[in-house]
């Protein structure tokens, strides 16, 4: 019977030893209590390198490094063994090539019945591939984190899944101006501003980063002193191996300056567009002024003609007067075009301004209603501004007359006055020197943004049909540009309107020269050439010149004009329209000059042309005009 046991175990062993030997991934062997090697199996001679006669009877110890053996690591994992029933670690060990490679050990004590150490098993795992994973990972996760440290443009920290900060990088530090210890813990919404929290906007990116895998956005954020910064927001999730939300990465990026650029530019773009704007309107309006005061010179230059001669018929003579009065009113019209373009005649001086306003008090007041207050405020000792006075009179008029109908109710109307250096106003970008700043102010309905960005436009008006030109801020804007100022409306829905008159300090000598008083004198007949491109401008004025007695010699240009000088030799005055195309009037004038020095000249304009050297002596008879005007210019021009 011990026989056939004997026979069992020994087949038993025998196939326990098959099995060892067949494991290759794991080298598996006996050592004896001293450490010496007594088994050796197909895996440890894989990857230790060793045939099983090379290795058997040495001591394991061959297998540690130099470093471990000096520290007794081979001992010590014997000792463990024994006292704690087993060895479990993982190291560097050498294979016999010297190469290195990572193993996972494990050893276990063998003992007999009787409690009597036999020697230990010993299983070695290389985990070579596995360790450089994980160098690797670990030097690529220590490479982004000094990468992410050492970013300060960017606020680059992770949030939890409830949206909790874990970590700070010094870009966040820098931006958001809260140290690690701080912000570690809190809560992201932190930074968001009351109203965005109010809002639900920190839950929301989150939901959105969720749903979508990423949030992007552009919004203010608020640093720890409480100042507000424009941020690019990114916030990506962080999922799990297994699909569990780990957390959130946030990147933050400071663009205040760049989104305070961009909006700088293009309020830039705007004011660049509406000086466009408003300069192309200026061109049209007074191309279409100077036409339209070419025919009104006619109509009114024919009607006069026509009173003088249909006698005494009462109802002939009131047609004339309401075609007329139709007529004046074109005049009126065109007049405010040309405001409107700055091709108006304007007659400078120093003009004190509360004396100016006090002079047309009564008027105003009159015009505005018992509902409505006139305050005027003006500090004692104001500078002068350099102004046409019928023309700022026009506007002070206008402003108020606009203020009256923006407070149907009743209201307040004030009129005010400073003196600044253009350099104390942003408003007053690209102008240079002092300025008189005329406001007139009211408590009115006010102007929404669409209004208040219109209402300098020509023909732009909010009363009703027949009840205004549209031509009324249009004309005083034109006006005071012409002059070298700024014309500035500031309005607010249900606020009031500030309208604000820039006008230029006038200066020592800037004063207008005062032109005497004196009757015009009948001038004897003359010869007079008449040039106008116009033939129905040219025909009316010969008329008005014939009427009044004087032989007229007319010229629908420049060049036939200057061949009249060889017929006629006895030409007294000349009556030339200045703008006429190939040879304008000032180029006719000087080349008549050229020929007949002392040859008196009248300019006929449409608007105020920008005449140089001699022409802008030269006297100038404003279109449309009159038989009287003739009389007036030629007397004044004759003596």
């Amino acid at each position: 019977m011990s026989e056939d046991r004997t026979k069992a175990s020994a087949i038993e062993d025998g196939r326990f030893r098959l099995l060892i030997d067949a494991v290759i991934d794991y080298a598996i062997y006996m050592i004896d209590p001293d450490g010496i090697i007594t088994s050796w199996n197909a895996g440890a001679k894989r990857f230790k390198g060793y045939e099983e006669a090379e290795i058997l009877g040495q001591h394991f110890s061959r297998f540690y490094t130099e470093e471990d053996r000096l520290r007794g690591l081979p001992q010590r994992a014997l000792d463990t063994a024994i006292h704690e029933g087993r060895f479990e670690g993982e190291g560097w060990r050498i294979r016999k090539d010297g190469t290195r490679f990572w193993c996972h050990v494990v050893i276990d004590p063998i003992l007999d019945p009787s409690g009597k150490l036999l020697g230990f098993a010993k299983i070695t795992r290389d985990l070579t591939d596995r360790k450089m994973a994980e160098e690797v990972l670990k030097q690529s996760e220590q490479q982004f984190r000094l990468l992410v440290q050492s970013v300060t443009d960017y606020a680059i920290y992770m949030l939890d899944a409830n949206g909790r900060l874990t970590n700070w990088n010094p870009g966040a530090q820098r931006i958001k101006g809260y140290m690690p210890e701080e912000v570690i813990g809190q809560h992201f919404s932190m930074f968001y501003t009351p109203e965005d929290r109010e809002a639900g906007e920190p839950q929301r990116t989150l939901s959105i980063a969720v749903r979508e895998g990423r949030f992007e956005n552009k919004g203010w954020r608020l640093r720890k002193d409480g100042t507000r910064f424009m941020a690019h927001v990114v916030v990506d999730p962080i999922w799990g191996d297994t699909g569990t939300l780990l957390g959130f990465a946030k990147i933050t990026r400071d663009i205040t300056e760049s989104t305070l650029a961009q909006q700088n530019l293009e309020k830039t773009r705007e004011a660049l567009f509406q000086a466009q704007k408003m300069q192309a309107i200026g061109q049209l309006s007074g191309g279409i002024a100077h036409d339209f005061n070419n025919l009104l010179t006619v109509i009114l230059g024919n009607l006069e003609i026509v009173r003088k001669r249909v006698g005494e018929d009462s109802k002939i003579t009131r047609l004339l007067d309401n075609a007329t009065q139709g007529a004046l009113r074109g005049v009126s019209l065109t007049q405010r075009m040309l405001a409107f373009a700055r091709r108006q005649e304007l007659k400078t001086e120093s003009v004190e301004v509360p004396k100016l306003v006090e002079s047309i008090t009564g008027l105003l007041r009159s015009s505005l209603g018992p509902s409505v207050v006139l305050e005027t405020r003006f500090p004692p000792e104001l500078e002068p501004a350099l102004a046409d006075v019928n023309q700022l009179e026009l506007a002070v008029l206008n402003l108020v007359t606009n203020s009256r109908d923006a407070m149907p109710h009743g209201g307040t109307i004030v009129i005010s006055a400073r003196s600044e250096g253009a350099e104390d106003q942003s408003s007053l970008s690209q102008l240079t020197g002092r300025y008189v700043c005329l406001s007139i102010s009211d408590t009115g309905e006010g102007m929404d943004a669409t209004t208040l960005a219109m209402a300098m436009d020509p023909f732009f008006t909010t009363k009703g049909v027949g009840k205004g030109t549209g031509l009324g801020l249009s004309m005083v804007h034109g006006f005071i540009e012409q002059l070298g100022g700024r014309f500035i409306l500031k309005s607010e829905k249900d606020q009031g309107t500030t309208a604000e008159l820039w006008i230029p300090v006038a200066t020592q000598g800037s004063a207008a020269r005062p032109v005497p008083e004196e009757a015009a004198s009948p001038v004897s007949r003359l010869c007079v050439l008449v040039v106008d491109d116009d033939s129905l401008v040219l025909t009316s004025t010969c008329m008005l010149l014939e009427d009044l007695g004087h032989r007229v010699v007319s010229s629908v240009s420049g060049e036939e004009a200057l061949k009249v000088f060889d017929s006629e030799k006895a030409i007294d005055l000349v009556i030339t329209d200045m703008a006429m195309p190939h040879m304008n009037g000032a180029e006719l004038a000087q080349a008549i000059r050229k020929i007949k020095p002392g040859l008196p000249i009248i300019l006929a304009t449409g608007y105020a042309e920008r005449l140089e050297g001699f022409a802008i002596e030269l006297p100038r008879l404003s279109k449309p005009f009159s038989q009287l005007n003739l009389v007036e210019i030629i007397a004044s021009t004759m003596k």
